[in-house]
């Protein structure tokens, strides 16, 4: 299977995965569990599949953040809600969240119900070798209702896609700030942005800008040269064929079908406003 299909699926599973981070619900759930501000909700959320693990593992998983913005947040999530109830709470808002976006008939509809199974069916076949996030949420249970069951099967999708893009940067010597200087130079998101969500300094941010530089990537305004814009396009590639199996284990004809039931539920997403414009991986309207 062409490794575009593994980026053409990611386009349409990303924006409804994202509704974890920004819909309101999810934020409500946070804040009930007794986590202080957005990003302790954050990293309890999406962390809590891998358990009680130290801000060290997260910071490694999660690659771009400063370890200073993890180590606010946890282990000090782990006292205010253990990741079992984390989980529970994930799960309830995730679906309190998708019934308010899409509304009941599509969230009882037969069509989502066979979108859900199709996803399980390929999120099942991802090869979790070296992939911590993604063999972490494939390991969960089987969420009962279909709407949560496909939005937990997109999210081991995409955390299986995010654990081999992580693999390739490393292999390439990109560093967390290298790999968002890269990013925000194709005008795939906004380095300001970038840089202050992550919590990188100054003077680490023109350290990253300094030695991709120095390696011929970027020019004296920032901007990719020629070579910098080759390097992004392989990274890119390689993340496109390690986030191939699960499409090639479901098959061309189930693949193109899950794509198709998937479209109006990313493009509701994605028109709803809820996602930030400077969201950090660039789906925030016009790919579908």
């Amino acid at each position: 299977m062409s490794d575009t299909v593994a980026r053409a699926m990611w386009e349409r599973f990303e924006p409804v995965h994202q509704v974890v981070y920004f819909a309101p619900e999810v934020r409500a759930a946070a804040d009930g569990l007794g986590m202080l501000g957005y990003w302790m909700g954050y990293f309890a959320l999406r962390a809590a599949p891998l358990g009680p693990a130290p801000a060290s593992v997260v910071t490694s998983c999660f690659y771009v953040f400063h370890p200073d913005r993890v180590a606010r947040a946890l282990p000090d999530a782990w006292g205010r809600a253990a990741p079992q109830d984390v989980l529970t709470a994930r799960a309830r808002a995730v679906d309190a969240a998708m019934t308010s976006l899409y509304g009941p008939d599509v969230v009882d509809s037969a069509e989502l119900a066979e979108a859900a199974d199709l996803a399980w069916e390929a999120a099942l076949a991802a090869d979790t070798a070296g992939r911590v996030l993604g063999a972490a949420n494939q390991a969960l249970p089987r969420p009962a209702q279909p709407h949560v069951r496909l939005w937990q099967a997109l999210t081991t999708l995409r955390e299986h896609r995010g654990d081999g893009h992580v693999a390739v940067l490393v292999g390439r010597r990109l560093g967390p700030v290298g790999a968002m200087l890269l990013k925000c130079a194709a005008g795939e998101s906004d380095a300001e942005f970038q840089r202050q969500t992550r919590k990188w300094d100054l003077e680490q941010w023109r350290s990253g800008q300094t030695e991709l530089l120095e390696r011929g990537w970027l020019d004296e305004d920032g901007r990719l040269t020629k070579a910098g814009t080759v390097a992004h396009e392989e990274v890119e590639a390689e993340t496109d064929a390690a986030a191939a199996t699960p499409w090639t284990a479901l098959g061309d004809r189930a693949t193109a079908r899950l794509a198709h039931l998937l479209d109006p539920l990313a493009r509701t997403v994605l028109d709803s406003g809820i996602l930030p414009a400077a969201n950090p991986v660039g789906l925030t309207g016009g790919r579908l």
